[in-house]
């Protein structure tokens, strides 16, 4: 038998002080709540304070904080790491220092990547955790892109700052730096979704709310809308976190087009990294394939693709919910011939020949009945591919919780 629950412990801290009866009797009791994948290299800092804002699914009684150094070339010493909760800007309140292995700062090598000790730290569903760390000497940070919010640096040369207030952090940024997952301590939990895939996964068209209109910092990707449903529609015993592991611009195939900065970033690459080694994962949205045909890659290239990561979630217990590939109007015809080809591998028997738990038909949300290589215009950022505020709630609302 698989083990569907995927709990791969960052330490051998045993949170004995925190277990209940139904995590002692073997449920565990770890979710991954919020999740950005790193992607590049951000601008160098030097001796400054980092404070990224973290937008969690659910909440529990205790965190620990992922942090990595995938894309450094060079060590990378965090002297000083604390959470705390977002008062809104830089603002926080509630501050604690967060340990590793016991010991206050972490060197992380080039490619490494390490979980914090717990913290008991009480958060609840849609808090915003502000996590800062402080580096004393220079480096540069690997980040994830596009956070859809503003994150806070303070100035050069400016010191531990990670316990101040908003006041010490001057310069905003809109990319995530180094802090790549956090997870919460709730037994009550039953799994963790990892919605996997490109840019309409990462969340780009979520700030879209109409022409000239843009929000920051509002969590209405749909991933975060498809997580407040959950909070509000599911059972009590029927709960989950929603991690995002999408990275805009990246293919599910190595594709014979794809640029220099997303080489190594494709599905298959990022699979263990990006989704496996969360904790609790029962469940991944799988969205992917209009960059591969963008870039070159057959039906053929991207169902090859699919079949290697689907057996390898099936092989760890983890349950597919994939989608088929949504309109793009840029496509030539041989884009759509290859579109349908994969299409139809995925809707064939509702199953992927076998590997897919079901099929959640983001393609029928999106495609303009008129015009059904476009997106419906009411849906439409403008550039033809991704959605608005308004058709990434209707992706979320077309989600059927009871698939997970």
């Amino acid at each position: 038998m698989t083990n569907r629950w995927r709990t791969l412990t960052p330490t051998v801290l045993v949170v004995a002080a925190l277990l209940t009866p139904a995590a002692e009797a073997g449920r565990p009791a770890w979710f991954t709540s919020w999740a950005q994948s790193q992607q590049n290299l951000g601008p160098a800092v030097r001796d400054q304070s980092m404070r990224m804002i973290t937008h969690l699914s659910q909440g529990g009684s205790a965190v620990r904080v992922r942090v990595q150094n995938t894309f450094g070339t060079q060590p990378l010493t965090l002297d000083h790491t604390t959470v705390a909760l977002s008062g809104g800007d830089a603002a926080v309140s509630g501050v604690r220092d967060l340990t590793f292995g016991g010991r206050r700062a972490v060197t992380l090598q080039p490619g490494a990547s390490t979980w914090s000790d717990q913290v008991p730290f009480p958060t609840s569903a849609g808090a915003d955790l502000a996590v800062s760390m402080h580096v004393a000497g220079e480096a540069v940070p690997g980040r994830h892109d596009g956070a859809f919010r503003e994150n806070y640096l303070t100035a050069p040369g400016s010191g531990d700052q990670t316990a101040a207030q908003a006041e010490a952090y001057p310069q905003k940024i809109q990319s995530t730096y180094v802090v790549t997952a956090v997870d919460v301590f709730n037994p009550r939990l039953k799994g963790t979704i990892v919605p996997f895939g490109s840019s309409v996964v990462d969340g780009v068209g979520s700030t879209n709310c109409g022409p000239g209109c843009t929000e920051l910092g509002t969590n209405k990707r749909w991933t975060d809308v498809l997580a407040r449903r959950i909070v509000a529609e599911s059972p009590a015993n029927a709960q989950l976190t929603v991690a995002n592991a999408g990275i805009s611009g990246t293919t599910s195939a190595v594709c014979p087009g794809n640029s220099p900065g997303i080489q190594g970033l494709d599905a298959v690459s990022r699979l263990e990294r990006d989704v496996l080694a969360l904790h609790g994962v029962t469940d991944v949205i799988y969205y992917y394939g209009t960059n591969d045909l963008a870039n070159g890659c057959s039906s053929a290239d991207i169902i090859a693709s699919y079949r290697t990561v689907f057996a390898r979630l099936k092989a760890a217990g983890v349950d597919v919910h994939v989608t088929p590939i949504t309109p793009r109007p840029g496509y030539s015809n041989q884009n759509n011939v290859d579109r349908h080809a994969v299409n139809s591998f995925v809707k064939r028997g509702g199953d992927c020949s076998g590997t897919c738990a079901s099929v959640t038909d983001f393609d029928q949300v999106l495609s303009d009945p008129v015009k059904p290589n476009s997106i419906l215009p009411a849906y439409d950022t403008g550039d033809g591919i991704h959605a608005n505020i308004v058709g990434q709630q209707a992706i979320a609302e077309y989600v059927d919780l009871k698939a997970f």
